[in-house]
């Protein structure tokens, strides 16, 4: 059985016969929270599972801009938790139609209503950077989740893939490296140094990034 068929196994075994089971996926940025939640996903029951990133909480640029902190985007404080945190309360009262925000890399900005979790829905994997992260408020998330997941990868290995990510996006490898340096490093520091224990830890490095 495969690493990710295991996980998959481990969580169905996990949620039982109960109505919603929650698995929080965290990780510093670039260590595959997406790509693992996507592969999961295939692996349950059509229509059994959804996925709800983290991302689509992010404030708009222009809110980033007037609240001084654009150069920090991504950091725990340019993400709109309370909003996040409602989402998640609607999602452990198992309510019929729940919209979700989406982000999206290419425009960078979230689209709201991008994707919608329906009562029938029983295992959610939720994707964040913060979603363990043990400061104030994002601790209070801890609730909300049935079953934690933390990707714990080596720095090196977060840092190359987060270049061939930006690369990706358009910049070249000197504005990769000082957006790297000035926000992503300091956001892996802080996922690293500041977590809460998971239920299961993920070291592979097998899987692409996020």
């Amino acid at each position: 059985m495969s690493e990710i068929a295991t996980i998959a196994a481990t969580i169905f075994k996990r949620a039982g016969k109960g109505r919603r089971f929650i698995v929080a996926i965290a990780g510093a940025p670039g260590a595959g929270k997406s790509t693992l939640s996507e592969k999961l996903l295939g692996l349950f029951p059509e229509g059994s599972a959804a996925v709800v990133p983290m991302d689509g909480f992010h404030f708009d640029d222009a809110v980033l801009h007037k609240r001084g902190l654009r150069a920090r985007k991504g950091a725990p404080e340019t993400f709109d938790y309370r909003g996040f945190a409602a989402l998640l309360r609607r999602i452990r009262s198992v309510e019929p139609d729940i919209a979700v925000p989406v982000f999206d890399r290419n425009m960078e900005l979230a689209r709201a209503g991008a994707s919608v979790i329906d009562s029938e829905v029983k295992f959610v994997l939720v994707e964040g950077n913060y979603l363990l992260l043990d400061e104030a408020p994002w601790n209070e998330l801890s609730p909300f989740f049935d079953f934690a997941i933390y990707l714990d990868l080596p720095r090196n290995e977060l840092e190359r893939r987060l270049m061939q990510r930006w690369r990706d996006h358009g910049k070249s490898d000197k504005e990769a490296r000082d957006w790297i340096a000035g926000n992503d490093l300091p956001n892996i520091e802080r996922v690293m140094q500041k977590r809460r224990p998971a239920d299961l830890v993920v070291r592979s490095v097998l899987m692409t990034e996020d």
